[in-house]
C-alpha cells in the first residue's frame, strides 16, 4: 500500500496565487519558460498532445502550445485555472486548462505523447499514485518530465535562483524562505527513483544539479 505524504500547505488560491503568478511573471522567468519549452520540444513531433500537470499561471504550457502543440493544462487550483485561461486568451494562443487532480486524471488512457510536471510534484500526497495516472494517459513510448526543486539545494542555489527572478527586496525575502522550507518536502534524485520503481513505469532516470531535479520515465 502507497505511503501517503503529508500535505504542507493547502492549494494555491486567491489572492496567493495571483501573488505568484505576478512573480513568476516578470521577464526572466518568462525567458527561462521559453527556454524550457524549446528543450521539451526537441524529443516531440509536431503537433503531438502534451498534458502539463499543475502548470500554475500557465506560462510553460503557453509556450509549449506557441510551437505548435497541442497543450492541455491541468490544475487543482480554481484561480490559477481562471489565471492561465485568461493569459492564454490574452497571448491568443489556444491551451485547454482546465480544474482536476493529478490523483484521478479525466483523460482516457493512451491520450498524449508527453507528460509535464514542473515546480509542483513534490507537494503530491500520493506521489506513486501520481506517476500511475500519468503512465496511463501516456501513449505507448511517451515520456514524462519531471522538473522540481533538488532536496540537495544549498542556501546558496536558493539565493541564485532568486536573484536570477530580479524581484524587489521583499519578494525575493519571502521567496527564499519559501523555498527553503519547501527543500524539505523535495526530493533527491535517489529518492524520486525509489518512488518511481513502485509506480506503473518501474524506474526512472533522475538527476540533480543546483536547485533543479530532472527526472525522465518513458512508458
Amino acid at each position: 500500500m502507497e505511503t501517503k505524504r503529508r500535505k504542507l500547505i493547502p492549494e494555491m488560491e486567491g489572492p496567493m496565487a495571483r501573488w505568484y503568478a505576478k512573480q513568476r511573471g516578470s521577464e526572466p522567468p518568462l525567458a527561462a519558460w521559453r527556454r524550457q519549452a524549446a528543450d521539451l520540444a526537441a524529443g516531440l513531433a509536431p503537433g503531438a498532445a502534451v498534458l502539463e500537470v499543475a502548470p500554475g499561471p500557465g506560462y510553460l504550457s503557453i509556450e509549449l502550445a506557441r510551437l505548435g502543440f497541442a497543450v492541455t493544462g491541468l490544475d487543482i487550483s480554481h484561480t490559477f485555472v481562471a489565471l492561465a485561461a485568461s493569459r492564454g486568451r490574452a497571448e491568443g494562443v489556444a491551451v485547454d486548462f482546465r480544474h482536476g487532480d493529478v490523483a484521478d486524471l479525466p483523460f482516457p488512457d493512451d491520450s498524449f505523447n508527453m507528460v509535464v510536471c514542473q515546480a509542483a510534484f513534490k507537494n503530491f500526497s500520493s506521489p506513486v499514485t501520481a506517476l500511475d495516472q500519468i503512465h496511463r494517459v501516456l501513449r505507448p513510448g511517451g515520456e514524462a518530465v519531471i522538473l522540481d526543486m533538488n532536496r540537495g539545494a544549498t542556501d546558496d542555489d536558493i539565493r541564485a535562483d532568486v536573484s536570477g527572478m530580479r524581484l524587489n527586496t521583499f519578494n525575493s525575502s519571502v521567496t527564499r524562505l519559501t523555498l527553503g522550507w519547501l527543500r524539505s518536502r523535495a526530493y533527491t534524485a535517489a529518492d524520486f527513483e525509489r518512488v518511481a520503481a513502485e509506480s506503473a513505469f518501474h524506474g526512472s532516470a533522475a538527476h540533480a544539479d543546483g536547485m533543479t531535479l530532472e527526472v525522465r520515465l518513458t512508458k
